[in-house]
């Protein structure tokens, strides 16, 4: 037991910059709602660890597994969808509706895994978009998910820790914060546990995995599983926050393109490059709607992320995480 708590929450196999900068991070975050009165800018640090929550569930297939996966949505329309029907029809605690969310997208995603991993490369993550493009439509379509008009939670009078329904959008900043160290200290076990090695393995080279006695087929299937449940978290989160779902706001293309972005940006594969990456493009994301307005919908936006892209590409392809890295290199050789 002691071992397993050391491996979830020691970092002293990482360097010193690294858990100095955590800790910085960790304390901005912290007393963030008390320092920026806005609600326009606590909405947008909301976003901003719900993205990061995202990107490290994402992680464990886009950057531990190297599988390029563009159908992230379809998990969080599950943990949505799982969170306010409960609600709505049986007035069941938040706190329960979040294992049956994830229960869902876990099974669902061990279904589909074992077809899809015969796929490889760009035809793998083809197969994961037109999966979550199904789910969306049929979700539009059924009457009992509330169809294309979605679903509305009843609002509560006062702070209701039950429902997790808040007056003050301070209470969703920490309990978003509550829910991104969760997944960011399980992401921190996964990397050193013997799964974690197998998926990186995998990952590196099947043929010399398969010869150490992996079994490629079956680890990529348990990890693509994993992703899909830890997706669905945080849809569950988005439900009681948004007090209202549909399968444009919980299912659409743009925000599995937006989750995979946030990690190959920011750096897959590392458990920063997630943070990194959200940190940059969440704010940009809704500072570029503010100014933008109307014109957004003509996908402006999208053409700034692929220069974005183009520009990390071509500097680093390990992303901004790749970049500090190799600048930290350079500084300890240098010195």
């Amino acid at each position: 037991m002691q071992q397993f708590l050391t491996d979830i929450f020691s970092f002293e196999d990482r360097p010193r910059f690294e858990r100095i900068g955590f800790l910085i991070f960790l304390l901005i975050v912290l007393i963030f709602p008390w320092i920026v009165t806005s609600a326009y800018g606590r909405a947008v640090m909301i976003k901003f660890l719900l993205f990061a929550l995202f990107g490290l569930g994402w992680n464990l297939i886009g950057g531990y597994g190297g599988q390029v996966d563009l159908g992230q949505a379809k998990n969080v329309g599950f943990g949505a969808y799982a969170t306010a029907l409960m609600i709505v029809w049986w007035k069941v605690p938040f706190w329960i509706t979040i294992i049956p969310g994830m229960v869902i997208a876990a099974m669902e995603s061990f279904a589909i895994a074992y077809p899809m991993f015969r796929l490889k490369g760009h035809y793998f993550a083809i197969a994961t978009l037109c999966v979550a493009l199904v789910w969306k439509e049929l979700f539009i379509f059924w009457d009992w998910t509330g169809g294309a008009r979605g679903v509305e939670i009843p609002i509560r009078s006062g702070a209701d820790f039950v429902y997790m329904q808040f007056n003050s959008p301070i209470y969703y900043h920490y309990f978003i914060l509550f829910l991104f160290l969760l997944q960011f200290y399980f992401m921190n076990w996964f990397r050193k546990s013997k799964l974690g090695y197998e998926v990186q393995a995998v990952r590196d080279n099947e043929d010399a995995a398969a010869s150490l006695g992996i079994n490629v087929y079956r680890t990529k299937v348990i990890n693509y599983t994993i992703t899909g449940g830890l997706g669905a978290l945080g849809g569950s989160f988005m439900a009681v926050y948004y007090l209202y779902i549909d399968p444009d706001a919980v299912m659409p293309l743009d925000l599995s393109i937006l989750i995979a972005m946030t990690v190959m940006v920011g750096g897959a594969g590392s458990i920063w490059g997630p943070i990194i990456g959200a940190a940059l493009l969440i704010p940009l994301d809704m500072y570029l709607g503010a100014w933008l307005g109307a014109q957004k919908r003509l996908g402006i936006d999208f053409m700034v992320y692929a220069v974005i892209m183009m520009v990390i590409a071509a500097k680093e392809p390990k992303g901004i995480w790749g970049i500090i890295e190799r600048l930290r290199k350079k500084g300890e050789v240098g010195g």
